[in-house]
């Protein structure tokens, strides 16, 4: 079945100020991290921290998310116009943001408040993990409702048409025209991946099932973040494929290798050398008992 893409993007809109729905995906993660993590932080998953203390790291990751994930996107994906335009760092409404570099804020502010805490900067990173699949599978459905981040042609009878991609000689006209040849048929051949709900699938549903199940038992330091940089690198990386790339970086070698899939790589690795070789040196964080 071929679906024509109608969502409007805006949920809410009063005069000049609009509010999207991929603003309200990332306040969703945000808010199911910290009520997700405030279990946790009940359980005693991390010891000797409150759950004052937990709101303070969160607040951190959540600049961290923004600033690291705005700041990567720039020079990942569009560093030569920065260095045309510094200025265009600070132009977010134009869109773009990299998870990657949002990993990495992410990992600073972990950091930081690590250190203010005096704990072990993994131990934080263990605990966050499980916390962040459903921000990335809300933020994933986020790019889908605004019709953008679309997938390869399917070449098939299934798939999804958008109407900001590349419709050939239908491209930008009217949606109650698109609507029009859609019924008609004229679409089809336009159908694409709907590669945002894939990655919302996996990022974020098929991840948070396993790094919950798997963090519910006490795990040496490493095993749970060098868990999430695997199935992250290796989702992303497979997703890829069927994913288009972004117009100003097309692939970088080979015909199919896309800049997305060049920085899962390092996590992949990262993740085989922690998961299954460095956790196994490390001591195992057990929770701390209730009313310590």
């Amino acid at each position: 079945m071929i679906h024509l893409h109608d969502i409007d993007p805006i949920a809410i809109g009063l005069g000049p100020v609009r509010v999207h729905w991929y603003g309200i995906m990332y306040l969703l993660g945000f808010g199911i991290a910290w009520w997700l993590g405030r279990r946790r932080i009940r359980d005693g998953r991390l010891p000797g921290v409150n759950e004052e203390a937990f709101g303070d790291l969160l607040f951190y990751g959540i600049l961290g998310v923004i600033l690291g994930g705005r700041i990567g996107y720039v020079l990942f994906y569009a560093f030569d116009a920065f260095l045309a335009n510094p200025l265009s760092l600070f132009k977010v409404w134009e869109g773009g943001m990299s998870f990657h570099g949002g990993l990495l804020g992410v990992v600073a502010a972990a950091w930081w408040w690590s250190r203010k805490h005096r704990l072990h900067l993994m131990d934080t990173v263990d605990f966050v993990a499980p916390l962040v699949p459903p921000g990335l599978g809300l933020g994933r459905l986020g790019n889908y409702i605004g019709g953008e981040l679309w997938g390869r042609f399917t070449g098939k009878d299934w798939g999804v048409v958008f109407p900001a991609s590349d419709l050939g000689p239908y491209t930008g006209l009217p949606m109650e025209q698109l609507r029009q040849l859609h019924a008609s048929g004229a679409l089809d051949p336009f159908a694409r991946h709907p590669s945002q709900l894939y990655q919302a699938a996996l990022e974020g549903l098929v991840m948070f099932c396993v790094l919950w199940w798997y963090s519910r038992r006490p795990r040496p330091r490493y095993a749970v973040a060098g868990l999430f940089a695997l199935l992250y690198g290796c989702f992303r990386f497979l997703v890829e494929f069927v994913r288009v790339p972004d117009a100003q970086l097309g692939y970088l070698a080979f015909g199919w290798l896309t800049m997305g899939q060049l920085l899962s790589l390092p996590l992949i690795v990262l993740g085989l050398a922690w998961l299954g070789w460095w956790s196994r040196r490390q001591p195992v964080v057990q929770p701390a008992q209730q009313g310590e």
